[in-house]
């Protein structure tokens, strides 16, 4: 691969990952006109690649996280989004399991780690807007398709299925409202186990149908919750 860059075109990659709660990935810059600042992890795009290729070569050097799913997201190209030059950032986002990755800084990143969204503070360029955005995709996909296969154990409750949408969603749902539709979109199998080691009312597990969730992706749905 040729190592010359396209200087007016670079990636940016917001990576949402949840392990009980949700979190975003950000990287802390080790060089550069934001040396010392943590932003989205992004860089520039080379001459003979793919913009699919770019996003999953910069991920992977500035957080060692290899083989991640990402959907594009859209350009940013305002004027003065980047210093001294005009820069169109083409950006990424993917939702994963978090514990299912080891980070590891590399590159021009001198640290990489995953930020509650009240713990980020303020981002260079616009990394905010980009943020912001994906939130908004991140919610809109949620209430379309069904979440949680990759990101939940195999067996799970119904409250861990609900942290999931509350956390993506950034809202409190209501528990008996959000059952009763998730119970009525024959999505779950009820495994006819209880959960085991508890110290409250050992709670019902549950699994995913997997043809059902399978077919529910492709048919896009409103979820009203």
């Amino acid at each position: 691969m040729s190592d010359k860059i396209m200087e007016d075109l670079s990636i940016d990659c917001v990576i949402f990952g949840f392990d009980g709660e949700l979190k975003v990935l950000l990287v802390k810059h080790g060089e550069g006109i934001s040396k010392g600042k943590w932003a989205l992890p992004g860089g520039w795009i080379t001459y003979d690649e793919s913009l699919d290729e770019a996003a999953n070569r910069v991920l992977f050097l500035l957080t060692g996280m290899d083989s991640v799913f990402l959907e594009q997201l859209r350009a940013f190209g305002a004027v003065n989004r980047f210093p001294d030059k005009r820069v169109i950032t083409v950006a990424y986002y993917s939702l994963i399991k978090a514990s299912d990755y080891e980070l590891m800084p590399g590159f021009t990143a001198s640290e990489v780690r995953w930020f509650s969204p009240s713990e980020i503070g303020e981002l260079p360029y616009d990394h905010r807007e980009i943020l912001d955005y994906a939130f908004s995709q991140l919610r809109k996909k949620v209430r379309q398709e069904p979440i949680g296969f990759n990101l939940l154990p195999e067996k799970f409750t119904l409250l861990q299925l609900q942290t999931l949408y509350e956390s993506a969603l950034q809202i409190k749902l209501d528990k008996p409202n959000f059952r009763r539709k998730i119970l009525g979109m024959n999505l779950l199998v009820d495994c006819g186990e209880k959960q085991d080691n508890v110290s409250h009312r050992a709670a019902k597990l549950y699994r995913f149908d997997e043809e059902v969730y399978n077919s529910l992706k492709e048919d896009k749905f409103v979820l009203d919750l």
